[in-house]
């Protein structure tokens, strides 16, 4: 922590940069940053996993060692899948950004890459929970804040970049966060986003009607809507990112294959990544949903885990080509008239 606390800011309850933040002064925040620190980096336990403390609301996405470690695999799939483009890490046409944004930062390696990309820019990640890291590139800082709280940073960003919001937000949430990324850009900056859809997917009868595989989509899209957050905005963000204002938008949709079943190499090798991404991630993403919000009834935490274990098993059959769809937006924001 002490190697990269000057590089952690630390939300205060208010948020120290918030407008209402009151008397809170600079100077209070070095002497309260270790204790609040603490608390956040403790969390709070949920089924043996830890989960984020900063938002009473929650998030189904646990926030600990394994976690992130799912989170880099699918950071290097997303790179994997992008490869064949000069700039693998995001397509909007930025090219010499000062100030970037990483919103749902996780462990924060699409800003540290960024940041070392951009070595002029200042890049910024902001996340509900610290990030694992203890070393930091000097131009990009991690904050640990609400994004749902008004944004008052004092400079906008060329680039306002966004991952795996999946079950995040409530559609109102949502509508809120795209206005705050619009009002956050520079005139002409760009705001870019890439989800994940959770189907399992099969462009033949490899995969037989009643496999395991084909029940985790709609399990957890009905999960999603007893939460409140649907866990489907692959198929509303395009709307509502046009609906907050911003032009000339971008659309890409790609199969993201699950195993290393693809003939073409590069594809092989972001299947073998991305299956990992789920056999390391698929306990973490279920456990807190199924729970809660378990068809027809709550589900008990050794349901949750014989049911992920079918799951491991039918991915990781060779003969089994399963992908999932992603697709990324990007858009920008209009100059002035």
């Amino acid at each position: 922590m002490a190697e990269s606390l000057e590089n952690i800011h630390i939300a205060a309850d208010p948020c120290p940069h918030h407008p209402e933040a009151g008397a809170y002064q600079p100077e209070d925040w070095q002497s309260e940053t270790t204790s609040i620190a603490s608390d956040l980096y403790k969390g709070f336990m949920e089924n043996g996993r830890r989960c984020q403390a900063l938002r009473s609301s929650g998030y189904f996405s646990p926030a600990d060692e394994k976690q992130f470690e799912t989170r880099e695999m699918g950071h290097l799939a997303a790179l994997l899948m992008n490869s064949a483009r000069a700039n693998p890490l995001f397509c909007a046409p930025v090219q010499d950004p000062k100030r970037v944004l990483d919103v749902g930062t996780g462990q924060g390696a699409w800003a540290m890459d960024v940041a070392d990309m951009f070595p002029n820019a200042v890049v910024r990640g902001v996340d509900l929970f610290p990030p694992p890291g203890s070393w930091i590139p000097p131009n990009c800082v991690f904050e640990v804040d609400d994004v749902l709280q008004r944004w008052t940073w004092r400079e906008n960003f060329a680039l306002i970049h966004l991952r795996h919001g999946i079950g995040a937000f409530t559609p109102e949430e949502w509508a809120f966060l795209y206005e705050q990324c619009y009002d956050n850009l520079e005139p002409g900056g760009w705001f870019e986003q890439i989800e994940m859809n959770i189907q399992c997917e099969c462009d033949d009868e490899s995969i037989a009607a009643d496999s395991v595989l084909l029940t985790w989509g709609p399990r957890f899209f009905a999960a999603g809507e007893k939460l409140g957050k649907s866990l489907d905005v692959t198929k509303t963000m395009r709307a509502s990112i046009e609906k907050a204002g911003f032009v000339e938008i971008h659309e890409e949709n790609k199969k993201w294959p699950i195993g290393p079943w693809a003939r073409d190499k590069s594809l092989k090798e972001a299947g073998m990544v991305n299956m990992q991404h789920w056999l390391g991630g698929m306990e973490g993403y279920s456990m807190y949903l199924l729970t809660k919000c378990g068809d027809p009834m709550p589900w008990s935490k050794d349901e949750v885990l014989v049911y992920v274990a079918q799951m491991r098993k039918a991915l990781t059959n060779p003969r089994t080509p399963a992908y999932q769809y992603a697709k990324r937006i990007w858009a920008r924001k209009p100059f002035p008239v």
